[in-house]
């Protein structure tokens, strides 16, 4: 089992924060909505497919994180 330090957590969000930023400022959109029309399959319109599974897995990983940072404290 391996460990996950507080430094990797923090180095998580900060890469995805950087990932959703990227994101948000290429189509002008918060990811947190983003996110909410992803969940509900509103997004599958088969263009930019890459940058689409990019982000949630950027905006997957920063809830993880801050979930899992919520448990340290």
């Amino acid at each position: 089992m391996t460990t996950i330090t507080l430094s990797d957590i923090l180095d998580d969000i900060q890469t995805a924060e950087e990932g959703l930023r990227k994101f948000e400022r290429r189509y002008w959109v918060s990811s947190d909505h983003f996110y909410d029309l992803y969940s509900k399959g509103l997004l599958d319109d088969g263009e930019n497919p890459e940058d689409i599974s990019e982000w949630a897995g950027h905006y997957k990983l920063r809830q993880k994180r801050m979930a899992t940072l919520e448990g340290v404290r």
